[in-house]
């Protein structure tokens, strides 16, 4: 029977049968996790989709059968799980059981709490091409199962379905699958087994310059199969680079400067994720990560993002203020990449309730440093007609490398016996 496992955000799952005791629950349980997907397949009809593509999308159900997850405590009863039969005036729904006993399933538990996580998971099933192996009415098949998850997380598998040696001769009683023509269950279920799996935690990255950033790959395989390859490239602006390549049979690797694959790692636990040492902005672009077999390929595609946070001062830090002469205080913001940056300036009084924004300013180009950051300078023009000591003048940045606006303060002294105006910085902020 496919079992499901039915559990409650917070709470232990309900089901039959007496409450196991906490204390003897083993930490790892095996489970079965369901999945509302698409299968997404070549039209038959060879009708033309929206996107003049020849391929049509049908409802399917991916059941994960044998999962190892953690028993943290909130996993509850198991129950029967029951194909579900399907509204007469709906499209039939395909259902594939995938049999995980010969590769452990990464991030099962986040797959198992995604609804409780309000994650979404978006599940495709594909062939894994159109010529299928084998000859005759029901050859072997092959699919390709893809997870993604709203955290970034995705997850690759390549299913083996059901195959048989002959022609109808072989097997008279088998049951073909109306679409797929290959033979299903009395359940009317396709059963498939997941013989080699890739996963990423991460989609997208964001780092800053310098630093070391790890572009995470990882790779199961069941026992029959064997790592054929390794290859990391990246591409950007239409121009792409191999990185790494590992070969089976190789003497070793070929690698580029600054980039670091953990042999033994590979070879021993499928951690072929990536090290990039000295970020720079040439780093910046899509990665990726290219799994072989002698028969597979699954590939996961990383974008990582350059992200350098603006320094920011106002200068000069004490000023002469003279009766009819305009003051020019400057905002230099520096080191900031992309180039993407907002500059405002707000004048406070004592005798206003809030901040004034200030629409007397001036900016200079953007320049672009050797290194790739940009540059530029915001000038904020007083004038002794108008200005009200003492005050407080502020520079206030915003950009996508800062959780929160930079903030940089003068503040205006009312004139002295000695008529000089001191612009002190108050606030000095170069940090994310």
């Amino acid at each position: 029977m496919i079992q499901e496992l039915l559990f409650f955000c917070g709470l232990l799952g309900l089901g039959a049968g007496s409450t196991k005791d906490p204390t003897a629950a083993p930490p790892f349980q095996t489970v079965d996790i369901v999945l509302d997907c698409s299968y997404v397949g070549e039209d038959p009809r060879g009708l033309q989709g929206a996107f003049g593509d020849l391929f049509s999308k049908d409802p399917a159900t991916l059941v994960l059968r044998d999962v190892s997850v953690r028993d943290d405590g909130s996993l509850g009863e198991v129950t029967d799980y029951k194909v579900l039969q399907e509204n007469a005036d709906s499209s039939p729904r395909i259902v594939f059981e995938a049999s995980a006993l010969l590769v452990s399933i990464p991030h099962a538990e986040s797959l198992l709490h995604a609804d409780c996580n309000r994650e979404e998971v978006n599940c495709e099933i594909s062939p894994y091409d159109f010529q299928q192996h084998g000859k005759g009415p029901c050859p072997a098949s092959w699919f390709m199962g893809t997870l993604r998850l709203s955290s970034g997380i995705s997850i690759a598998l390549v299913l083996r379905g059901p195959h048989c040696s002959g022609g109808p001769e072989d097997k008279p009683d088998a049951i073909l699958h109306p679409k797929l023509r290959i033979p299903v269950s009395k359940k009317g279920t396709v059963l498939t087994t997941v013989e080699f799996l890739s996963s990423s935690r991460s989609t997208s990255l964001r780092t800053h310059l310098g630093g070391l950033v790890t572009l995470d790959c990882h790779f199961a395989l069941a026992p029959s199969s064997l790592l054929s390859s390794l290859e990391w490239r990246r591409q950007h602006r239409g121009s792409g680079r191999r990185l790494f390549r590992y070969q089976a049979g190789s003497t070793g690797p070929t690698v580029e400067p600054k980039v670091r694959v953990d042999l033994p790692q590979l070879l021993g636990n499928g951690d072929a994720s990536l090290n990039l040492q000295g970020v720079s902005v040439a780093d910046e672009g899509t990665y990726i990560c290219l799994v072989s077999t002698p028969q597979h390929q699954i590939q996961h595609i990383i974008q990582l993002q350059v992200a350098e946070p603006p320094k920011v001062r106002v200068i000069p830090a004490q000023v002469s203020f003279e009766r009819d002469v305009t003051t020019t205080l400057t905002c230099d913001i520096a080191g900031y990449y992309p180039l993407d940056v907002s500059v405002s300036w707000t004048q406070k009084t004592a005798e206003d309730e809030a901040e004034i924004t200030l629409s007397s300013t001036r900016f200079s180009s953007h320049r672009q440093s050797q290194d790739g950051t940009y540059s530029i300078t915001s000038y904020l023009s007083i004038s002794s007609a108008a200005v009200q000591a003492p005050a407080t003048y502020s520079c206030h940045v915003s950009h996508v490398a800062l959780e929160e606006p930079i903030s940089v303060s003068a503040y205006l002294k009312a004139p002295g016996p000695s008529n000089q105006v001191n612009c002190s910085l108050t606030s000095y902020n170069t940090s994310v």
